[in-house]
């Protein structure tokens, strides 16, 4: 159902090498137009503190939201001349929201406790989140809302949230990247993004109004507002998100949402196209 069809990666070249694979490998013609990067937090002291008190037992548990979570993590562990696990003591709980994320922190040697086996969301993780006193660290990106924050105080918890990165316009300045590398289990890892073709927005806008444009996949919420800025009207180009916070971050902007990720991964976005795409051939 896929084949042939050009389909819009809107990741850094850096983050979207395995879905450009998923979809080549479904037949599918990936194209990449960044439009979000990330920078180190602004605040590098509080960051540096807060891992302080991780690494002293202050916490319970630590929350890891994203795959940038875990490099945001990483660097300062770098810094200091230290492996990730080695902010951990014994003790403290890991919770992370999905699958991917979960992936990478075992494979760099940190154990997940808890994970959403049903919506890999913010959401997803409250409905598993245990009732009761307990102390959280959770470092976000510096646009990210209060629904899970708000959720795990809800449910009785003292949650310290803490910038651990900055989302900007691609591409991040040089100097302030977060470019940490990571270990190969990532399911976005960049396996081939010196092949991938790099598109600038204005030919994207052409081939968005030539019809030659099949979809396009937002990986975030604050990729849906760049596609916003950017890419509107998307015409008979298709919006597929990763998740719901993205599909309701987009439906909030105004873009019809063709198709949504049951699983936040490349494969779960492969199977939404094919879905979408086998359904339309039907009708």
């Amino acid at each position: 159902m896929l084949h042939g069809r050009k389909v819009l990666i809107t990741r850094s070249p850096d983050r979207a090498g395995s879905l450009a694979q998923a979809l080549s490998d479904a037949g599918a013609e990936p194209l990449l137009l960044p439009l979000i990067d990330f920078e180190r937090a602004a605040d590098q002291h509080a960051l540096g503190e807060a891992l302080d008190a991780l690494a002293g037992g202050r916490y319970d548990w630590l929350v890891v939201s994203s795959i940038t979570t875990v490099r945001a993590l990483k660097a300062k562990a770098a810094e200091r001349g230290a492996e990730l696990s080695a902010l951990l003591p014994p003790g403290v709980r890991v919770a992370t929201i999905g699958p991917s994320s979960r992936r990478i922190l075992e494979a760099e040697g940190i154990r997940v406790d808890l994970a959403p086996e049903g919506s890999q969301s913010a959401a997803g993780l409250l409905e598993v989140w245990p009732e009761g006193p307990r102390r959280v660290l959770l470092p976000q990106a510096d646009i990210a809302d209060t629904l899970l924050s708000g959720g795990l105080a809800a449910k009785g918890a003292e949650v310290d949230v803490v910038t651990a990165y900055r989302t900007v316009d691609f591409p991040a300045r040089p100097e302030e990247r977060l470019d940490t590398e990571l270990a190969k289990a990532a399911a976005w890892s960049a396996t081939r993004e010196d092949e991938l073709p790099l598109l600038e927005p204005v030919h994207a806008r052409g081939l968005i109004d030539d019809g030659a444009l099949a979809a396009v996949v937002a990986a975030s919420p604050s990729a849906a507002r760049r596609i916003a800025a950017t890419l509107l009207p998307l015409r008979d180009c298709r919006f597929i998100a990763i998740g719901r916070s993205t599909a309701a971050e987009a439906e909030a902007l105004g873009i019809g949402v063709a198709a949504t990720a049951k699983e936040p991964t490349p494969d779960g976005i492969v199977a939404a196209l094919t879905e979408l795409f086998a359904t339309e051939g039907l009708t």
